[in-house]
């Protein structure tokens, strides 16, 4: 069958039979519906509307002459007629701007900021994946040896952000060497990022004579072990996960335990939000789609931030599946706005 077969009136009873189980997570019953309606639906014909969405699949009936709960094959389906809709600006979940303030250049702040907004406006897990620094286009870039196998990276963006890290290396450099290699970057490749300094300088190694030859090889191993270490340690900004003791979905103390310790991982949980970070507006990744066994009864609600066409990272929240998703997704949408506005701004 053919989601095209559904008439409008399946879907008006189809959207009360969610949201009525997003409220109250029990299985709805025929009586309730027709109850509930405003418009005039016999409970005959809500069990009818019933079984059709149950051969689409759409939704399950958990006991024997219980209600029925959408699947998340349902609520894939509910979900993304939400997303078609137009969020129009008076729908927009409106955020004061002194939430958004960024101080100094210190975007870890607000990153951790955001992430309790997120947290405190949901009722759910708020979280901020930070960008990586090594795809962030520059107009400066400094190395400042720190100890003998610790390099500070300072990196200007081409929007005015100052931000640091550390990059662990075997490699010995003075400063002097550390200096001019940072003269030499930022004359040649101000407005590229460090990936393509990386690509560039290994494909352009052997064309360097004596006495260059050695530091650039030597950056070269620099910039690889700090992209690898990167890449293992992205930077995840969570808040709220204590609320997961408010939801009856979690009530049982192992399922708890496994979730608190994936969002624990921390790296593992950037890894799998780095992976959904796209150009749409948002998204929404529902139960099983997820492909987590432990999290497969969380819903994420997500979307990106960034500057002009840049995307620097993603942000959203986790919850369970029987989330309000009329409110999340514009709450999603217009947080991520402002936090891509607020870094604009900021230039």
């Amino acid at each position: 069958m053919k989601t095209s077969l559904l008439r409008e009136k399946d879907k008006r009873i189809f959207n009360l039979i969610v949201e009525s189980y997003l409220k109250v997570g029990k299985p709805i019953s025929s009586s309730h519906i027709s109850e509930k309606s405003s418009f005039a639906v016999s409970s005959a014909t809500v069990r009818n509307v019933m079984a059709k969405l149950e051969e689409f699949g759409f939704l399950q009936q958990p006991h024997t002459s219980a209600g029925r709960i959408p699947t998340d094959k349902g609520l894939r389906f509910y979900v993304n007629s939400l997303l078609e809709e137009a969020i129009l600006p008076e729908k927009q979940f409106m955020v004061p701007d002194a939430d958004f303030s960024l101080q100094e250049s210190d975007l870890n702040s607000l990153l951790s900021q955001v992430s309790r907004i997120l947290a405190e406006f949901s009722d759910n897990l708020g979280f901020v994946l930070s960008p990586r620094i090594s795809q962030l286009n520059f107009h400066h870039l400094r190395f400042i040896k720190i100890s003998e196998n610790k390099v500070m990276i300072i990196l200007i963006t081409s929007f005015n952000l100052v931000l640091t890290e550390i990059a662990q290396t075997e490699t010995y450099f003075t400063q002097v060497e550390l200096d001019k290699a940072s003269e030499y970057i930022n004359q040649s490749f101000a407005g590229k990022n460090l990936l393509f300094v990386r690509d560039y300088l290994l494909t352009e190694l052997p064309k360097y004579r004596l006495k260059y030859e050695d530091i650039i090889r030597r950056i070269i191993t620099l910039l690889r072990a700090y992209i690898h270490q990167e890449e293992k340690e992205s930077r995840i900004f969570l808040e709220g996960t204590s609320k997961f003791l408010d939801k009856p979905e979690f009530f049982d103390p192992e399922k708890l335990k496994s979730l608190f310790q994936k969002f624990e991982e921390k790296a593992k949980l950037a890894k799998l939000l780095s992976d959904f970070i796209s150009l749409d507006n948002v998204k929404v990744i529902i139960g099983s789609e997820l492909d987590i066994a432990d999290i497969s009864d969380c819903s994420l609600v997500l979307s990106h931030y960034g500057y002009n066409s840049q995307v620097l990272g993603s942000l959203g929240i986790i919850g369970p599946k029987r989330i309000p998703y009329k409110k999340i997704i514009p709450l999603v949408d217009n947080i991520a706005k402002k936090l891509s506005q607020t870094i604009s701004v900021n230039r």
